[in-house]
């Protein structure tokens, strides 16, 4: 999340492992949904949703994700500790 929030949605990338943009496809539904949640995170809630219009479920959905797993460890301090190797 901190490195969507940091890049620049609307500047082309030097490095990629998209297989579609590699043959040259310019639009990617996984690219597409990154670009949206970096617009989001942005406060662009237009471009957002030009980019894919799954990116505000998807971003709330990954919040909820992180806070879940932070709450799970917090609440639990030997949670790692019985957890399986």
């Amino acid at each position: 999340m901190i490195a969507l929030g940091a890049s620049h949605p609307t500047q082309a990338t030097h490095f990629t492992l998209c297989p579609l943009k590699l043959m040259g496809i310019t639009w990617c539904p996984g690219c597409g949904l990154g670009h949206s949640i970096a617009f989001l995170l942005h406060g662009d809630l237009r471009n957002s949703f030009r980019a894919h219009w799954l990116g505000v479920p998807a971003l709330i959905i990954i919040l909820y994700r992180i806070y879940d797993l932070i709450r799970q460890r917090l609440s639990d301090p030997l949670y790692m500790l019985s957890k399986p190797l």
